[in-house]
């Protein structure tokens, strides 16, 4: 049935985003829905397949989500914003953000994920250098700023703050390394200065 699908990949993603995908069992998700495990097997004969599946339509969801936020926040710093608010409610809920958890365990996944892996942060990135041109065009970003290095300084604020806010139990943590780098990028310094090589006495 359509539902039993969807609750097993809803389960089976909080489970990923907590335990881990080597840390969690057929016999797990049976317990948390209450199920049998061959009636996993029928919706999903293997755990390769469950996961092939969660990450599919998870993906179809953050694109979505992607583009919803164009359309809802028309200024560039305040559409960041709320893609980093993204990782802070999952990090509420206790769960570390998919792509960051799975990188985490690459070697323990299913070969013909890692090339999806490496597409899902390469989205990421994508976007957040589409949103970083943007802003320079529009003036409200630095026009000193180059778009990818930023993108992956945010990313990486995001990613690696979601770890930090996962340790410490603090999920602001995660949203102070972003407006830290938010900073950076909002912050005018002429090239001049930048870039002037060092006098000689």
């Amino acid at each position: 049935m359509p539902e039993t699908r969807a609750r097993l990949l809803a389960e089976a993603e909080v489970l990923l985003r907590t335990r881990g995908y080597a840390a969690f069992s057929y016999a797990d998700l049976a317990e948390r829905i209450a199920i049998r495990k061959a009636s996993i097997h029928h919706h999903f004969p293997t755990k390769e397949a469950l996961l092939a599946a969660l990450v599919d339509e998870y993906l179809a969801k953050f694109i979505a989500t992607l583009a919803g936020l164009a359309t809802t926040q028309p200024d560039v710093r305040e559409r960041l914003r709320a893609y980093a608010r993204l990782f802070f409610e999952g990090i509420e809920r206790g769960l570390l953000p998919l792509c960051g958890a799975l990188s985490a365990e690459r070697d323990a996944l299913p070969d013909g994920m890692r090339p999806v892996l490496q597409r899902f942060f390469q989205l990421h990135l994508d976007w957040l250098v589409e949103q970083i041109e943007a802003g320079i065009a529009a003036g409200t970003l630095s026009p000193q700023v180059e778009p990818l290095e930023a993108a992956h300084l945010l990313l990486g604020a995001l990613e690696g703050g979601s770890f930090v806010a996962w340790a410490l139990d603090d999920p602001a943590t995660m949203l102070r390394a972003f407006d830290s780098a938010m900073q950076t990028l909002e912050r005018t310094t002429p090239a001049s200065r930048r870039h002037s090589p060092r006098r000689s006495s």
